[in-house]
């Protein structure tokens, strides 16, 4: 029964998640600290009141880390919304979700942790995904591939900083973190670039916070109550949707290379994933 919940969690959060790519991506006329903005302030809306009622310390146990956490995920989320500006949905996306594999090569530096070859294998493969795209499959602005290429650096290192908190912070307090520092980040960037929403725009702008908000949620949700490697590929799932989100509302064209070097990124990053998550249990039993 847990199983079939989390799942449904994970399709959930997918769905939620591919529609806040496709509203960004239709606010084309707002700056993406003011869609950060709303997407920050719609989240605190439902986390910062979950921390004063459960009673969880709001500040944390490591406040340098959650603070060194959050800037780099806004950082990334800043890199990835700007991409989303640029270049096709579905190919933003799965090079964003090359990120697994930053986080695996960061980990050998900044936790000490082994790769094996076969990894270095399965890492191979998805550069390789990400070459056809950006070489190969289709004309894309190179400014808009190095946004959402560091946006997965970037995520990658947030990967790592969250595996070193471990179990020591709520989830709640590391979410609340995030969107606090974007929040006030984001207003101040936005000051001079603000545009006033219409009440349809000002609707979406909103409705893009709540997706962002339910995505992670679900995401949570189900991760905290089956295995990553079944999980996992699940969530990959975005890119599919993104991709066809784009082609049918935004008339967006993927030759055979692009759609073979999307599909590359997601083998190697999934094939990755299971690999470390078969590894970890190994080591258990």
């Amino acid at each position: 029964m847990k199983l079939n919940q989390s799942i449904y969690f994970m399709v959930y959060s997918v769905i939620a998640t591919s529609i806040m790519y496709a509203l960004i991506k239709y606010l084309k006329d707002f700056s993406v600290y003011q869609i950060i903005f709303f997407r920050a302030l719609v989240t605190l809306a439902f986390t910062t009141p979950l921390i004063l009622l459960t009673k969880i310390k709001i500040l944390g146990n490591n406040k340098l880390i959650l603070l060194s956490r959050a800037f780099l995920g806004l950082i990334s989320m800043v890199f990835f919304f700007q991409s989303i500006k640029y270049l096709d949905l579905g190919v933003t996306v799965s090079i964003r979700y090359t990120s697994p594999i930053f986080a695996t090569i960061f980990a050998v530096f900044l936790l000490k942790e082994k790769i094996k070859i076969i990894q270095w294998f399965f890492i191979l493969i998805s550069f390789i995904g990400v070459i056809l795209i950006n070489i190969i499959g289709i004309k894309i602005e190179l400014i808009g591939f190095l946004f959402a290429l560091l946006s997965a650096i970037f995520l990658g290192l947030v990967f790592v900083i969250t595996n070193k908190i471990g179990n020591t912070e709520n989830p709640l307090v590391i979410l609340n973190y995030f969107m606090l520092i974007a929040l006030i980040f984001s207003g101040l960037m936005s000051i001079d670039s603000w545009v006033n929403p219409s009440f349809s725009e000002l609707m979406l702008l909103i409705g893009s916070g709540g997706l962002g908000y339910t995505g992670v949620f679900y995401m949570t949700k189900s991760f905290q109550n089956s295995k990553v490697s079944i999980l996992a590929p699940i969530k990959y799932l975005e890119v599919i949707f993104a991709i066809i989100i784009g082609f049918y509302f935004f008339k967006e064209e993927y030759t055979e290379y692009s759609l073979l070097g999307i599909f590359l990124i997601l083998i190697g990053v999934t094939l990755n994933t299971l690999f470390k998550d078969r590894h970890i249990l190994s080591k258990r039993f």
